[in-house]
């Protein structure tokens, strides 16, 4: 028998531990995904989709493999689909038999093997007819690894068996109870005689001329049992149905019990992989349904080129946000972004719902799935991973009574530069909102000189158009302190309409103001000249 380390997600036992004890983990948090739309795109239910994140190149090469196997096999998404349902019966099942008595647990865990050989057989079957076209590590270990346990000898005993004992179980539909009686008729004992394969018959007269039968029949009732009777408490009810279960529990205590002590080191030895694979079938299911769904309204995907975490690489070309693009029906806006040795941050600036938002979260959804081992989207790509994602986004106009608002987006932005690196992410969604121009201008360029001097990359997304002007300061700081340095994005805007397309270019405020002004008609000349005609002076 092979190496029975099976993952979907960690090429090895060590990549798994390590990643276990928080090794090459990377610090994007619950409220991170959210934020970056992941879990709506995703939908997980099982687990946290944080658990998922590595940093580890090794391990998202890894991933990258399985995912393109299970595109590009339906089979294989099919056979996974089919195991989910299977593994889950088997965690209610497991669930159900821990609050059950010993007779009602050995069933239990008749129905739980029964599951375990389901399962297997569905894996095995759905990869072997498949295995010549899976090329991804993790698919041919689970392939081959599922193809050795059914084809061995003991699967097959353990299978006959099975059957054997099941068809018991399965076909009880009555015992036959023999009561002892004193010299007065009264019940002094009571036990099971035989326990049989069809229930016993009513013995009411109507009955037996529906069956056209009046001979005394071993399985004709001649009395009920009064607790089954019509009026009478749950209680009595409830007494008989622990004393038949106890008295069937006897006669099937030894040989469930003696074969379940057998298969049980079978069981955990060999198939209890199948649960802790539970999170990574779903994880890797809900992956490629929303690959499938970006895929078929055309939106581009591309699996990155992962880079050394070292060499903070971020380039893609055609970038897009996947909430929006799975949200609306028109043609997806994309942009080219990369982040190199003329800006390690950007100032992103333009006009209101410009797409300053949108390409500010497609970025943070990138990397967040670069580093799921997805592919991302857009056409081209190669990023390395980080070792933390922070986003500070609006939170609304709530204020606290002992700092205001204002005091609250600076205490956030404190905790996320006591944690940020050189090797982080930042993603800052219109921070300082809530102050007045002058006193916003001057705590960003506190803040991004400081993000600068660290060395992080990342986004400042404002509608503070006049902090372009103090860039060349935060540069001339940042390198003094050996610190990257700061360049500038501009949302477009073109003819007074949101192109959402972003430029690398300087800020100019006015000329936003101007195209909006001449938009709605505001512009100094549309005005005097709509005077002039209201006096009578234009015709």
């Amino acid at each position: 028998m092979q190496d029975k380390f099976i993952s979907l997600l960690y090429p090895t036992t060590e990549s798994y531990m390590a990643h276990v004890g928080g090794e090459r983990r990377p610090n994007i948090s619950e409220d991170v995904c959210l934020e970056l739309g992941l879990f709506e795109i995703l939908g997980l239910k099982r687990g946290r989709l944080s658990d998922f994140f590595t940093m580890d190149e090794e391990v998202i090469r890894y991933r990258q493999k399985t995912f393109l196997d299970i595109q590009n096999i339906p089979e294989v998404r099919e056979t996974l689909a089919k195991v989910q349902p299977i593994l889950d019966d088997i965690m209610e099942l497991r669930r159900l038999a821990s609050d059950m008595g010993s007779g009602e647990a050995y069933l239990y865990s008749i129905s739980e093997i029964e599951l375990y050989v389901s399962c297997l057989d569905t894996l095995a079957d759905g990869l072997k007819s498949v295995r010549d076209r899976i090329s991804s590590p993790a698919l041919e270990r689970l392939s081959d690894f599922t193809s050795e346990l059914v084809g061995s000898e003991y699967y097959k005993e353990l299978n006959a068996k099975l059957t054997s004992l099941a068809a018991r179980v399965h076909e009880v539909r009555s015992i036959t109870v023999g009561v002892n009686l004193d010299r007065e008729l009264r019940p002094v004992s009571a036990g099971v005689i035989s326990i049989n394969s069809e229930q016993f018959k009513s013995g009411k007269l109507l009955d037996k001329i529906l069956r056209l039968s009046f001979k005394n029949d071993a399985f004709t009732c001649i009395a009920e049992l009064s607790p089954f009777g019509k009026g009478e408490s749950e209680n009595r009810q409830q007494a008989l149905i622990g004393a038949f279960n106890t008295a069937i529990e006897e006669v099937f205590h030894s040989s469930v019990r003696g074969w379940r002590s057998i298969v049980g080191e079978y069981v955990i030895d060999n198939t209890d992989f199948l649960l802790k694979l539970l999170p990574e079938i779903e994880f890797v299911t809900k992956s490629v349904e929303l690959i499938t769904r970006l895929s078929s309204r055309g939106c581009p995907l591309a699996e990155p080129t992962v880079c050394n975490v070292d060499e903070r690489v971020f380039s893609a070309k055609e970038l897009y946000n996947p909430r929006v693009a799975l949200a609306i029906d028109d043609e997806i806006v994309t942009n080219d972004l990369e982040f190199d040795a003329d800006a390690g941050i950007y100032v992103l600036t333009g006009p209101n719902r410009g797409g300053k938002s949108v390409i500010t979260v497609a970025l943070g959804a990138a990397q967040a799935m670069c580093q799921l081992g997805l592919p991302v989207t857009a056409t081209e790509a190669k990023i390395s991973p980080v070792d933390a994602i922070f986003t500070h986004f609006p939170e609304g106009a709530d204020d606290t009574i002992d700092k205001g608002r204002l005091g609250e987006e600076c205490e956030r932005l404190k905790e996320i530069f006591d944690d940020v690196s050189s090797h982080s992410l930042i993603l800052l969604d219109e921070s300082l909102s809530s102050t007045g121009a002058y006193e916003a201008s001057y705590i960003a360029s506190e803040i991004l000189t400081g993000f600068a001097v660290v060395g992080c990359r990342g986004i400042f997304s404002t509608h503070l158009h006049e902090l372009a002007s103090a860039i060349p300061e935060i540069n001339a700081r940042s390198a003094a302190e050996g610190g990257v340095s700061v360049d500038t994005l501009v949302a477009g805007i073109e003819s007074g309409r949101r192109s959402f397309k972003i430029h690398r270019a300087k800020p100019d405020g006015k000329s936003y103001a101007r195209d909006i002004a001449d938009k709605y008609g505001l512009s100094f000349d549309t005005l005097m000249a709509r005077a002039k005609e209201q006096r009578g002076e234009i015709k």
